[in-house]
């Protein structure tokens, strides 16, 4: 993935107003959310961690990244699919991720899901990028919705395929951080950079 250096502390910039509420959410907003993620290992990782942050906010998960990635063998959905009950109570007993047994079963089952999909052919990041016509999808209006028709598409598209925790609000959030849809407010510096 590539990351766009934060500008300089000193310089005046403006920013999404979200992202000036935690130096964390500050680095994650100026360098990762919204750049155009194509790696399907990638891409999954981040739609495993949007549902789990299903009812919480962003920095909840932000803050236990590095505990999930060593939790769920650095996102390899290979050996998540080989997770066992014996996994679902460790990592019920884990302090480093978010303790909720519904999404740790469906990143378990996510990654059978990701693996079919493999298997009959289908590359997971190009199924979801094509899933979204034309993106990124460049939001100039300056309201950010919580779902779209396209959300709602590819949401029911991987339920069909299996996955779970995607509904069309998980999968919007994701595909805003993946760079599908832009949704950085269009006086925001990051509006328009791709990389």
């Amino acid at each position: 993935m590539t990351h766009q250096p934060s500008p300089a502390s000193d310089a005046p910039v403006s920013r999404c107003r979200w992202a000036e509420t935690s130096p964390l959410l500050r680095t994650y907003h100026d360098e990762e959310w919204g750049v155009p993620v194509h790696e399907s290992r990638m891409l999954w990782e981040m739609l495993m961690l949007e549902g789990f942050q299903a009812g919480l906010s962003w920095l909840t998960v932000l803050r236990r990244r590095d505990g999930f990635r060593k939790a769920f063998a650095e996102f390899d959905p290979v050996q998540v699919a080989r997770f066992g009950e014996a996994d679902v109570e460790r990592l019920m007993l884990d302090p480093g991720i978010i303790r909720a047994r519904a999404k740790i079963q469906a990143t378990i089952g996510n990654a059978r899901a990701y693996l079919a999909m493999q298997e009959q052919g289908e590359d997971f990041s190009t199924f979801c990028w094509g899933m979204v016509p034309g993106a990124p999808v460049y939001n100039t209006t300056g309201q950010v919705l919580t779902q779209s028709p396209a959300s709602q598409a590819l949401s029911k598209a991987l339920k069909a395929r299996g996955f779970k925790f995607v509904g069309p609000v998980i999968v919007y959030a994701w595909m805003q951080a993946v760079g599908m849809v832009v949704d950085h407010d269009p006086a925001c510096f990051r509006y328009g950079v791709t990389g």
